[in-house]
């Protein structure tokens, strides 16, 4: 009788010891509404010419299933990292941006595509590069920051580490696309570039097909921020070349004492001036406000080094900017007021 009491007693502090647990764990949801989510499809010097209103449907459509998406994933308790990924992973999917599906082609005629992510409450960070056989690199770039003792895998080696991971791996057929190679050949035998958004390089107006390096940008209900960055790359590139997007610091950067930042344009630019850590140290050193810092990043520094892009971000209290110094950038975002944003040009 005694040993019946004894494990009913156990039982009843543990069940106590449990709701307590799921009452603190509730307080803390309920307790921190502050949370924001933003995202891009890329920037450049385009204009509204240059889409049809159904075209201009069907980008700020999948922006939007994504933003929702993880807006909804957030409200339910979801952490920055693990959202940053689901909303990557369905612009990766789409065809319509310059990431994953959508990848534009090398001067080689490959898709090499890069990704990467950063937790800003641990400052872990996982990043890929000359990628062709993985579906989704913004999910590779995760499980490097997750499971690897290393950040940034390269080409052959990262896909291998893919395979023992179990992220899904696909024939390099699945990210072909006629219109990005068609832009390709244009180009290939000039040493011309073409920017993710950017008509610069190409004059007839289906250019405006190359939409961009994808990015999103997070805090949490727990307080926590993340950045995660995917991108094919610039049209008719060589020699293997990275940009910005899946350098920790460049073009993707987060940080729970400040902000997280994901940046979109001319790669070489962004690296010149490690545009996203710069708008930390904006915050953190000088103390401005995220808008201030990114404008000054952007419109600034950006623009005198004769740089063109731009960049999302939100700091820990729930603010977001967008800030870009081209005719448009493909944005989307709710703050911590539920303010929503979509949106295209300037």
């Amino acid at each position: 009788m005694n040993k019946i009491l004894f494990f009913i007693g156990i039982f009843v502090i543990y069940s106590q010891k449990t709701l307590i647990a799921q009452k603190n764990a509730d307080q803390i949801l309920n307790t921190n509404k502050k949370i924001a989510i933003a995202i891009h499809g890329g920037a450049g010097n385009f204009k509204k010419r240059n889409l049809t209103p159904e075209q201009e449907n069907a980008y700020i459509g999948v922006l939007d299933e994504a933003l929702t998406s993880g807006y909804n994933a957030l409200q339910k308790g979801g952490t920055a990292v693990d959202v940053v990924e689901l909303v990557i992973r369905k612009l990766e999917d789409s065809p319509l941006f310059n990431a994953g599906k959508g990848s534009v082609f090398s001067n080689e005629g490959k898709n090499e595509m890069d990704a990467a992510i950063m937790d800003g409450k641990t400052l872990h960070c996982g990043a890929v590069t000359n990628l062709r056989h993985v579906k989704n690199p913004i999910s590779l770039a995760k499980a490097i920051m997750l499971d690897s003792q290393y950040v940034f895998l390269n080409g052959a080696g990262a896909e291998k580490f893919a395979k023992l991971k179990g992220i899904e791996l696909v024939d390099t057929s699945y990210f072909f696309d006629q219109k990005r190679w068609n832009e390709m050949l244009k180009l290939r035998d000039t040493t011309k570039t073409s920017l993710d958004n950017d008509k610069g390089q190409i004059e007839e107006k289906e250019s405006i097909s190359k939409f961009g390096t994808v990015g999103c940008v997070i805090l949490d209900v727990y307080g926590n921020l993340a950045a995660g960055t995917s991108t094919g790359g610039i049209t008719n590139k060589r020699y293997n070349r990275i940009g910005d997007s899946p350098v920790i610091g460049s073009g993707t950067y987060a940080n729970n004492k400040t902000c997280a930042i994901s940046c979109t344009g001319h790669g070489e630019d962004f690296m010149r001036i490690v545009a996203a850590h710069q708008v930390h140290s904006y915050m953190y050193f000088s103390k401005m406000s995220l808008r201030k810092s990114a404008e000054n990043v952007i419109i600034k520094e950006l623009t005198q080094i004769g740089g063109r892009g731009g960049l999302i971000g939100v700091d820990r209290k729930g603010n977001i900017t967008f800030q870009f110094n081209t005719s448009g950038m493909f944005r989307a975002g709710i703050n911590s007021k539920g303010e929503k944003t979509l949106s295209i040009y300037k």
